[in-house]
């Protein structure tokens, strides 16, 4: 009987030293790309502090940006992931308040984390969807900064970002974005300003950040990486959503109701957003996602 015993321990000791070395090697590897810093030189921008620029720049982030769906709803910072054994992220607070941001980024500066997802020495920002906002024109992105810059002051404690083991596995396997500046061409041409109108061309722009949760063919299904209560994203595509009159989609972005009066999971679906897209803006959405391609649910 002693040494049953003794060889279990000798099993489980062993898989302990295994377990433990293997959670050092997901930890090293994982901090080596999380330290290491870009050389990025952006594209510095010349922001007027104008009231149309303004108001351009808060209707953005109101509607299609989504900032405050991380940052929080006066753009203070908050904790938005709460998982430890996945991760623990803050998201800065954007304002020039105590503990925040906003008071100490140049315009370039601004340019190079929106569009580029690194800090100003060089860092890459954790989960900042840059490259998403990379297909954003340059008058947009312009427009942004010129509101954020006047935002009001918010006076909030930093909180530390925490990445746990789960969150390290699923980013060294390339099943999490938690470092989008590594998955962008940093020198590709900035998108061409498109003039707002009711077209498949000007909904194709403004539903890149669509395709974050929705997938890039916006056929939906579970985005890879995510805690398994995260509700997977529907399928916007004509398969998924082709019955829907213009009328049904209006009321899914402005209300959450889908057709028949059935109810969206506004926790997940952005609606608190989605509502302040203006009439143009969602009617050139419909257009676009008409010439989507069908496809079945869950391809991404």
């Amino acid at each position: 009987m002693k040494k049953i015993f003794k060889w279990l321990g000798i099993g489980v000791g062993s898989l302990v030293a295994l377990i433990c070395l293997s959670l050092g090697v997901v930890y090293f590897l994982s901090q080596r790309h999380f330290d290491e810093k870009l050389t990025i030189a952006g594209h510095p921008p010349t922001v007027p502090s104008d009231t149309a620029t303004v108001a351009r720049g808060r209707q953005v982030i109101n509607s299609y940006g989504m900032c405050a769906d991380c940052h929080g709803p006066d753009l203070g910072g908050q904790v938005f992931i709460d998982v430890p054994i996945f991760a623990q992220l803050y998201a800065a607070n954007l304002t020039s308040g105590e503990g925040g941001i906003g008071g100490t980024l140049t315009d370039l500066d601004w340019e190079r984390a929106i569009r580029h997802g690194v800090k100003p020495d060089g860092g890459k920002l954790l989960f900042m969807p840059s490259h998403e906002y990379t297909n954003v024109n340059d008058a947009d992105v312009i427009a942004l900064i010129a509101y954020l810059k006047q935002i009001p002051k918010v006076d909030r404690p930093v909180r530390a970002n925490h990445i746990g083991p789960i969150g390290r596995l699923l980013y060294l396997k390339g099943d999490l974005p938690l470092l989008p500046a590594e998955l962008m061409n940093h020198t590709a041409a900035h998108p061409a300003e498109i003039q707002p109108a009711p077209t498949a061309e000007y909904g194709r722009y403004i539903a890149n950040t669509c395709a974050g949760c929705h997938g890039p063919t916006f056929s939906g299904g579970a985005i890879p990486g995510t805690p398994l209560e995260f509700r997977p994203p529907a399928n916007i595509t004509p398969t998924g959503i082709g019955h829907y009159t213009e009328a049904d989609f209006f009321a899914a972005l402005r209300t959450g109701m889908r057709p028949k009066g059935v109810p969206i999971d506004t926790v997940y679906m952005p609606v608190r957003f989605t509502k302040n897209l203006t009439d143009e803006q969602i009617t050139a959405v419909y257009a676009f996602l008409k010439t989507v391609p069908p496809k079945e649910y869950g391809g991404r």
